[in-house]
């Protein structure tokens, strides 16, 4: 086996012919590699990963969130997977109203809105890959590793121990938090050693049952009568009714291939929209760490968010023109809208969510992007009864308008900004890409691959150039722009030529830039050539197979 690197050389990248991961969490690199190693296929090792990342990231994402994926063969063909829980059948807008709320909650019992997705897609994709991979290695086998870090404990990660410290006081008093989240007193710091018995007893069931027993039996039992103790209208038979969708993926031409992404309701459409202006920009003639690459970015943001915005909703419940929005031609004109020398004004954008993307390649060149998340830090904050699951608050991106595309409705699932990615080439998978980040993750996504594709950085350093974002973060009303410290002043002072307003420096590697990665899929000799890159803003790292 070739493999790179060696000695621990630079955890931020690998090479290898014989699979790779990248995800945001050192120790869930290593269980994916792991996975890999002992000959499972990319749909097998990123289970593994998604089970183990929701123990020892449980800031970001939780078995209470939901997921979704791309899975490639090794020729190209690309399934999409939507792991995306809906609103239960008592919810409407006037739950809400009744309570005296304008808005939707962010936290509590009455922010526990859908069910939760993503266990149901790891069963999915897990029957997928036996039946067409040829899948051997053990469900239960694939969660053992999630399940030991439960048990037997982890080390607490700089973000973990970051982003706790900083949210505690909306969380520590809702339902179950403390007991799982501060079991030791007190918020533990980086490196202390966390664990997890509640969940460690919940994955052991989940290894006996399969994830049907998430959904119907004794556990969703569990899990709904700790959730409607905490004032969540969740009920049995919204999780009995839970089932994830395979979707066929959105493709859109840029450069010599296709970009691929996931369909509403993800906001995968406006990730496609913004490369496709940038390329219209001549994107690919510009400086990638330039004010004019950066001004064309953000005025290409907000034109794919304006659309967004209006459209984009749950497919069983409105109509999302996806064709209008990806049409040639309409790209034309409104690429033409882009003054290379003006501003347009911004508009008020949503915040940022938090969740984790990872990525894998195997052996024979098969591939997964996928994305799991909880929405905001930890979610709803209120842990499931004695199960040791957060949930998650998905449902506080529903609007409370009527005839808003996101209105809340029973049964209706909400936008999601959840959309990881594929660039392919020849009819083969190329890029393996994606990121966290809320509203950002179009925007880094826009960064990274640019860069990799249009000027042929590698995967790790790609995904460590200086980024920007355009938005708003927690408590701001408008939205501003924040460039990373190492983007050079002249950058600032070119955008602020431009008319852009709120500018400011953020630091050098930035968490509110998300945690990105890349692998690239070449060929060498005959055999796979695979690089990985994860982000340095993250804890995680790029893993060889069995390495």
């Amino acid at each position: 086996m070739d493999a790179t690197p060696a000695g621990g050389m630079n955890p931020l990248y690998a090479r290898s012919s014989s699979g790779v991961v990248t995800t945001p969490n050192a120790l869930a690199s290593g269980v994916g590699a792991d996975i890999l190693g002992r000959g499972g296929n990319a749909v097998e090792a990123a289970i593994a990963i998604a089970a183990a990342i929701a123990v020892v990231y449980p800031h970001m994402n939780s078995l209470g969130g939901d997921a979704f994926w791309l899975i490639a063969d090794g020729d190209g063909e690309v399934r999409g997977l939507a792991g995306a829980g809906a609103a239960g059948a008592a919810y409407t807008p006037q739950h809400y109203a009744d309570a005296g709320l304008a808005a939707m909650p962010e936290r509590g019992g009455m922010a526990a809105v859908t069910v939760a997705g993503a266990v149901g897609s790891w069963a999915a994709a897990y029957e997928m890959s036996r039946d067409t991979w040829g899948g051997r290695l053990a469900w239960a086998e694939i969660l053992a590793p999630a399940r030991r870090y439960a048990e037997e404990g982890f080390p607490v990660s700089r973000s973990h121990a970051a982003t706790l410290a900083e949210r505690i006081d909306g969380l520590r008093d809702l339902p179950g938090f403390a007991e799982v989240f501060l079991a030791h007193g007190g918020v533990p710091g980086e490196g202390e050693t966390m664990t997890q018995p509640a969940l460690a007893r919940t994955l052991a069931e989940l290894q006996e049952t399969g994830a049907e027993g998430f959904y119907r039996g004794a556990l969703a039992r569990r899990l709904v009568a700790g959730l409607r103790a905490a004032g969540s209208l969740l009920s049995e038979d919204d999780l009995a009714a839970y089932r994830p969708e395979w979707v066929e993926p959105l493709r859109m031409a840029y450069g010599a291939g296709e970009l691929v992404n996931l369909p509403p309701p993800t906001q995968g459409v406006a990730s496609l929209m913004l490369l496709g202006l940038l390329e219209r920009a001549g994107v690919a003639s510009m400086d990638p760490e330039g004010d004019a690459y950066v001004h064309h970015a953000i005025e290409a943001t907000k034109r794919a968010f304006a659309l967004r915005d209006r459209y984009v909703g749950d497919p069983r419940f409105v109509d999302v023109p996806l064709a209008a929005m990806l049409d040639a031609d309409a790209l034309d004109r409104l690429a033409a809208t882009i003054d290379p020398q003006r501003a347009a004004p911004s508009p008020v954008v949503p915040g940022p969510g938090d969740t984790v993307w990872f990525g894998v390649v195997d052996a024979k060149g098969r591939s997964v992007s996928m994305i799991q998340s909880i929405y905001h830090e930890f979610g709803c904050g209120v842990v499931a009864g004695e199960t040791g699951v957060v949930w998650n608050n998905r449902g506080c991106s529903f609007s409370l308008t009527p005839g808003h595309a996101n209105v809340l409705a029973p049964g209706k699932r909400p936008f999601h900004t959840l959309n990881p990615a594929l660039y392919v080439e020849n009819g083969r998978v190329r890029l393996v890409y994606g990121t966290m980040g809320g509203d950002g993750q179009p925007q880094t996504q826009a960064a990274i691959l640019t860069r990799a594709l249009n000027f042929d950085y590698a995967p790790d350093a790609a995904v460590a150039a200086p980024r920007w974002l355009f938005g708003r973060t927690w408590g701001e009303t408008s939205a501003g722009v924040r460039l990373e410290r190492r983007f050079a002043p002249e950058v600032m002072v070119g955008l602020q030529r431009r008319g852009h307003l709120d500018l400011s420096w953020a630091p050098r590697f930035a968490d509110i830039m998300g945690h990105a990665g890349m692998i690239r899929i070449g060929r060498r000799d005959g055999g796979l050539d695979l690089e990985a890159g994860a982000d340095p803003r993250s804890d995680g790292a790029a893993r060889a197979a069995g390495v």
